[in-house]
């Protein structure tokens, strides 16, 4: 029977069950995971919540089969997706599942691996961009506007989403692009028009943030802040170099809940204050899912977009817990871990000509495997 890992609170142990074969709803695409990718958060929920579950959200592999309303994917198809956030039969399984809208084809030259770098990432990014800060997307950034120097700084620029953020950003024609980075400084040197060293500390980090808008001539303040990080300090170096009379910070975690000081910290009134979160593409915002997840695939396809770089956690499904207390331990710097599902033990190869079988299995799931989600 397919498997699945259930992600302990603790990361010092997990379960791998047996998990029928999930039968589509309407909207929804059944794949047969070839990679499953990690985020931060899919160590933090399990912990922050003493939620036991399958907490991956990152799908690369082959279409199974597909609900009745499903018209732009058939079993076969070679895709990526990303699964929704806190609902069973995430990606750490052998079989997941994922809506449709932020679901998409993967080119040919693409590999599994580098397409399941894309999904959160990207998507998140994106929400920053054009929804949170309303930057023109890069279809609408023709002839001269490309030109406009329009300013962004970003907070961890080699972390994935920061990196997917730099990337559409300079799709966007927004420059100066400043990035803020640490060990990664060669990759960063790639995605940023400036790279600036947060271990030198933080009045060092605003000077050179400060003398960098000098040299553009564009005064001492980012109009354009995303904060990738939001914990350790970062909330607070943001806060010296934003403009406080009309800029827009975005963060990927709530200030109330990461400053340093959570019950005092403010941004000015003048401040534009969004908690940027993907989450979104599966509830208020799935036509901007649909759209962007279908744009990352042409993206793909024309070799405007790249994946970001990886690396494969041996063992397979027996790989994930490993990969997740490397992100707790933070020693991940600008790689997303990721898992080969076809490299656990006993699991059958994956093979792009996959099809469907019309046969369920049966047999009763691990008590784990029907956890009562969060709707």
């Amino acid at each position: 029977m397919p498997k699945q890992v259930i992600v302990q609170p603790s990361l010092e142990s997990f379960d791998i069950i047996d998990t029928p074969i999930p039968i589509p709803k309407a909207k929804e695409v059944i794949i047969r995971v070839a990679v499953a990718g990690s985020n931060p958060k899919d160590w933090k929920y399990p912990l922050w919540k003493n939620w036991p579950h399958n907490s991956g959200d990152d799908i690369a592999g082959i279409v199974y089969s597909v609900g009745k309303d499903v018209y732009e994917f058939k079993p076969g198809d070679r895709v990526a997706a990303l699964h929704q956030a806190g609902k069973e039969n995430g990606s750490y399984a052998e079989y997941s599942v994922a809506p449709d809208w932020t679901t998409f084809h993967i080119p040919q030259h693409v590999a599994f691996e580098e397409a399941v770098t894309i999904p959160t990432a990207a998507l998140t990014a994106a929400i920053v961009l054009y929804v949170d800060m309303k930057i023109p997307a890069p279809w609408d950034v023709v002839g001269s506007a490309a030109n406009n120097k329009t300013p962004i700084l970003i907070y961890g620029v080699t972390s994935a989403v920061g990196a997917f953020a730099a990337k559409l950003a300079r799709l966007s024609g927004l420059h100066p692009i400043i990035g803020i980075a640490g060990r990664a400084s060669d990759y960063a040197q790639t995605l940023a028009d400036y790279v600036v060293d947060y271990r030198q500390g933080e009045d060092s980090v605003v000077n050179c943030v400060e003398e960098i808008l000098k040299k553009e001539g564009l005064g001492n303040k980012v109009s354009h802040v995303f904060d990738a990080i939001s914990e350790g300090g970062t909330l607070e170096t943001t806060l010296r170099f934003l403009d406080a009379s009309a800029g827009i910070v975005s963060t990927v975690l709530p200030p109330e809940l990461f400053a340093r000081d959570k019950e005092n910290f403010a941004y000015p009134p003048g401040v534009t204050a969004i908690n940027s979160a993907v989450p979104r593409v599966h509830s208020t915002h799935k036509d901007f899912g649909y759209l962007w997840s279908r744009y990352l695939g042409r993206l793909l396809e024309e070799c405007r977009l790249k994946a970001h770089p990886f690396e494969v956690v041996p063992g397979g499904l027996h790989g994930v817990v490993t990969g997740l207390q490397k992100l707790r331990d933070g020693k991940a710097s600008a790689i997303k871990y990721v898992y080969r599902i076809e490299d656990t033990e006993d699991a059958p190869p994956i093979s792009s000509s996959s099809t469907s079988s019309s046969k369920q299995s049966q047999a009763k799931p691990h008590p784990l495997a029907t956890f009562p989600f969060p709707s």
